[in-house]
């Protein structure tokens, strides 16, 4: 049976899709994609799990900004960390959750608020 799509305010992981809903969550995630090292982040974990260490390395980036960068990637449900062991001590690696993102805005009636233009068509000139 197939899921249904989220409808409440949130941020849902749904397989390989993480559903976005209602103007909070939407900035969230969207402060968590703001960023041009985040971006480079995410083209680099398409390709599989990396560590911490060679992805500082190929966005020429220290290994404390990298991962500062994928706390707010984490903290918006996008991508997940995991320890290993390491040559010294232990790697931090990280993968991404999804593939896909969806972003919803809340229909009027799942808000309980209406708006001036609501039930109106738009015009144009």
């Amino acid at each position: 049976m197939e899921e249904s799509v989220p409808t409440k305010e949130g941020i849902y992981l749904r397989d390989s899709t993480l559903y976005v809903v209602g103007s909070r969550a939407i900035a969230k995630v969207s402060s968590a994609l703001a960023s041009e090292s985040r971006a480079k982040i995410l083209v680099i974990l398409q390709k599989g799990p990396t560590d911490l260490e060679d992805i500082a390395t190929l966005i020429n980036q220290s290994k404390a900004n990298v991962s500062s960068q994928i706390r707010k990637l984490e903290e918006a449900g996008i991508v997940r960390s995991h320890y290993i062991p390491g040559q010294r001590g232990i790697k931090k690696v990280v993968e991404l959750t999804i593939n896909k993102i969806v972003f919803m805005i809340t229909p009027e009636q799942e808000r309980g608020a209406t708006s001036p233009a609501a039930g109106q068509e738009s015009k144009r000139a």
